[in-house]
């Protein structure tokens, strides 16, 4: 390889960097027990001030506390806790607590069991009135009562562990006070005046009947102003517009240019797979032993299906194929499928990334009908007693007293009333010991089952519906071999190491960014960027943590300059991903090699916007070129313009022409230039007052708060999530 040679001709330089890492890894150890070198930003800061890890470690494992908690109770597995959710909460507390202290917002201890037992105007809490253990037997009304027994026996508790529960939930129910009184304090500074209740109901009641006609800006190619965004030009547009509010920086980031190299097989790996699928057919289709065969085949690629009944295939699109408990198989493949016959292989198919084959061992009915009695078998209950009865009725149940053994001795209340019949259904609904009964037993046999409710005495009374097959199958994937994998590999470090000569030759930093993408283009890989912000970097559309880390290091690191390449190729799964450092983007005034691009597009549409004005300025609706006059009805509230999508501006300057018949100049609009014709104004009714306004904009208002106040009081204090480079090393 291309680098890893590059590194023996300079094996003196192998020693001291091995040196010199090695003296960091014991001077960093040394340096963390000594105390030297503090963090600057720890896992990130808050007004300027580090987060506290410890805390913010103990509310994380709150959370996971919380969620596993959450999936016992509800019989399920415990989802993984989403780490940035439990920053953001965890942050915007330490927010809020700024503002409380600042505000002097406490709770005091009466205000604090006035509130916890709803006394003095105070309503009960939801969970409260929700807790059998809070409310009233009778009444179903909360108790106070209950809940002050309830705390005293936690506060007054032997158990130190029941004492800190008291305390975590008290700080709770005062966190909770504490958040109500700030936010009720904003809410109380929130007002709508009638003027603007008035202009609400005047934008939603006027009309404006108008005539309009449109020059698209897709009428003309990009390409063809192409030559005039030169690069004089582009600078002295840049000069003129720099100031411009869109261009402005609100969030300083890294930006990074990479493509991928993709880690797939060649022509000689499809070859030799197909050639390998079709001797494991032959060799599938002679078998009497489906499952010792399959075990029997020495290849990691290959998965194995079948179940009994349970190995019934449906095809994706059944009602029950999105369930993840059945096999399935293409659509396309049904009739294939049903048409076979029992030993049958159907495939190899392509199916979910994968080439698939199955080998038809039996059919199952879409649906049966069948009906049961339950002896029960409840917890407690002497099972051998239970299945002894069970044992009794079946020899002497029969078709003409069926209904009668039901109605003495089933314990399934819901069938009991219809005779034991369960209705239709599909095999699948059923438990297993149940479902595979009723798949194969012949109709009009009686027969015993047990599953997790007890003993079942089973009819089948019908089958129906489509037949489904039951299948065997074999599942093998197209991966690269090893030797693929090993060159691909090679052609990423060749290509890195040939990047890395040309681009040291260009002295213009940015024109090696420039040159990346050529050279990129030039190979058939499409470059593309990725920007990390300052503040909370994030990535998407990665698989591996690994990946972003050497991503994270080379956006951040203080010795990248614009131009710096990865310094190996990035292994993400399947694919190797080759980048390039392309420059730091500050807060504020943009730099011009940062919006580039950007300002190429406004440029060429600028050119655009000029050529349609000077061909409809003055003139007439019927008579612009190309224009197709069409009629509208608008109001100012709704920026929607038939025909055209949402043009706020076109709709802006409708309003602010007076008089009916006037015609504006043209106007520059999101998808093209507009000439517009007032027709005619349509006055809103007259209107007593504008209550109903004035109280759907305070309830709007209202509706938004709190999210607005917290993503307004978290961009006022800065903060800074280095949780990501903190646990690289890239910035402390």
């Amino acid at each position: 390889m291309a680098i890893i040679g590059k590194i023996r001709d300079n094996g003196w330089l192998v020693l001291i960097v091995i040196g010199v890492a090695l003296m960091a890894f014991i001077m960093g150890d040394w340096s963390k027990i000594t105390g030297g070198n503090e963090p600057v930003y720890g896992i990130g800061t808050v007004y300027g001030e580090k987060v506290d890890d410890k805390k913010f470690s103990e509310a994380l494992e709150i959370a996971r506390t919380n969620a596993i908690q959450a999936a016992q109770q509800q019989n399920q597995q415990p989802q993984e806790v989403d780490e940035t959710r439990v920053w953001k909460s965890f942050v915007e507390e330490q927010v809020l607590e700024k503002e409380y202290e600042a505000l002097g917002i406490e709770v005091s201890d009466d205000e604090f069991d006035a509130y916890l037992y709803a006394s003095r105007g105070f309503e009960p809490q939801q969970e409260f009135l929700n807790s059998p253990a809070f409310t009233d037997s009778i009444t179903k009304a909360f108790s106070p009562k209950k809940l002050e027994a309830r705390v005293n026996e936690m506060r007054e508790s032997a158990e130190p562990d029941k004492v800190e529960d008291w305390k975590n939930t008290e700080e709770y129910y005062k966190k909770k006070r504490r958040n109500e009184k700030y936010f009720d304090v904003l809410a109380q500074g929130m007002y709508v005046t009638n003027l603007e209740a008035k202009n609400e109901y005047l934008a939603v009641n006027e009309k404006k009947s108008i005539s309009f006609v449109a020059r698209r800006f897709v009428e003309i190619e990009d390409k063809e102003y192409e030559k005039l965004a030169t690069d004089k030009k582009l600078r002295a547009y840049f000069e003129e517009h720099k100031n411009d509010k869109k261009y402005q920086v609100k969030e300083g980031s890294r930006r990074l240019h990479f493509f991928d190299i993709k880690i797939q097989p060649n022509k000689g790996d499809s070859s030799k797979f197909f050639k390998d699928l079709d001797a494991i057919k032959v060799k599938f289709a002679a078998t009497k032993k489906d499952s010792a065969f399959v075990i029997g085949v020495k290849d990691n690629d290959i998965r194995f299906y079948t179940s009994g009944p349970f190995s019934t295939a449906i095809p994706k699109s059944h009602r029950k194929g999105q369930e993840g408990r059945y096999i399935t198989y293409p659509d396309g493949m049904d009739e294939v499928y049903r048409a076979a016959a029992i030993g049958d292989i159907v495939g190899p198919y392509e199916f979910n990334g994968s080439h698939a084959m199955g080998k038809v061992i039996g059919f199952t009915s879409d649906t049966i009908n069948a009906r049961h009695i339950l002896i029960s078998v409840g917890e407690g209950d002497d099972v051998a007693v239970k299945e002894a009865l069970a044992d009794s009725i079946l020899k002497m149940v029969n078709n003409a007293n069926f209904t009668e053994y039901v109605q003495k001795y089933s314990g399934d209340t819901g069938s009991k009333e219809k005779e034991g019949d369960l209705g239709d259904f599909f095999f699948g609904d059923m438990v297993p010991q149940f479902a595979t009964y009723v798949a194969d037993k012949p109709i009009g046999e009686i027969g015993k089952v047990q599953t997790q409710f007890g003993f079942h005495i089973i009819q089948v009374t019908a089958r129906k519906g489509v037949n489904y097959p039951r299948i065997a199958v074999i599942q093998k994937t197209l991966v690269p071999s090893v030797e693929t994998t090993k060159a691909i590999e090679e052609e990423a470090y060749n290509l890195l190491y040939k990047l890395d000569g040309k681009l040291s030759n260009i002295a213009d930093l940015y024109k090696r960014v420039e040159r990346f993408d050529t050279i990129a283009a030039r190979g058939d890989y499409f470059s593309r960027t990725l920007e990390l912000k300052d503040n909370a970097p994030a990535f998407n559309g990665f698989t591996t943590r690994y990946a972003e880390d050497k991503l994270l290091d080379l956006a951040f690191r203080e010795t990248s300059e614009v131009g710096t390449l990865v310094n190996s190729p990035v292994k993400d799964k399947d694919r190797y991903i080759i980048a390039i450092f392309a420059g730091k983007i500050e807060k504020g005034a943009p730099k011009y090699e940062d919006i580039k691009d950007r300002l190429k597009i406004d440029f060429i549409k600028e050119q655009k916007v000029k050529k349609f004005t000077s061909e409809m300025i003055g003139k007439k609706l019927t008579s612009i070129k190309n224009g197709v006059v069409t009629k509208a009805d608008v109001t100012f509230a709704n920026a929607q313009l038939s025909g055209a999508g949402i043009e706020p501006k076109v709709v802006g300057t409708v309003f602010s022409i007076v008089k009916d018949g006037g015609r504006s100049v043209p106007i520059e609009g999101t998808s093209g230039v507009f000439v517009v014709k007032v027709d005619k104004t349509i006055k809103a009714p007259a209107a007593k007052n504008y209550d109903a306004e004035k109280k759907k904009l305070e309830d709007s208002m209202k509706g938004q708060l709190q999210n607005s106040a917290r993503k307004a009081l978290t961009e006022l204090a800065e903060v800074v999530d280095n949780r990501r480079l903190f646990n690289v090393g890239v910035r402390r």
